[in-house]
């Protein structure tokens, strides 16, 4: 049980990372942002042209495997589950150690190494530099705290309800 979460978890995580790589580097639509700070997305200035010739038809196909993956971690998450008789408690302990895991790794790895460090979001989007400057770590941590400690943990409850009730 533990190592394949732990393995759903990973798989989750990196589905997440390709999203967003995908809608920065390639898709390049201003939409995708709403998860950046307020002083960003103000900033942004939207792109009409692709970065290059076929640049938004990789990103949608990149996002859309994205989008299958992170299917795929539910499904497997709730069929394996189920298939083994798992209780309340331990679809909870999947799914709330699933999210766990990636909102470490969203906080640490892709706003704080990623985002601030490697300023991959400031390479695609020069105007948003000036913005971010300065920032020690991460962003929106009221956002992130309440979906780590709060939402994720209310999902997953909702979520093992719902599938010891199949």
């Amino acid at each position: 049980m533990m190592l394949l979460t732990i393995f759903l978890a990973i798989v989750f995580c990196a589905a997440m990372a390709l999203m967003l790589i995908s809608a920065v580097a390639f898709i390049q639509d201003n939409k995708f942002f709403s998860s950046a700070p307020k002083e960003a997305r103000e900033v942004l200035i939207q792109r009409e042209q692709e970065l290059f010739y076929g640049a938004r038809t990789i990103g949608w196909t990149l996002f859309i495997v994205s989008v299958l993956m992170i299917l795929g971690v539910g499904v497997i998450a709730i069929w394996d589950g189920i298939r083994s008789g798992f209780t309340f408690w331990q679809f909870f302990l999947r799914f709330v150690l699933i999210f766990t895991i990636y909102k470490i790794c969203d906080m640490a790895l892709i706003d704080n190494f990623l985002l601030l460090k490697f300023h991959f979001f400031q390479h695609y989007y020069p105007e948003a530099e000036s913005v971010m400057m300065g920032r020690k770590y991460g962003f929106n941590i009221k956002s992130q705290l309440l979906k780590l400690f709060i939402i994720f943990p209310a999902a997953s409850a909702l979520a093992a309800w719902i599938c010891t009730r199949v």
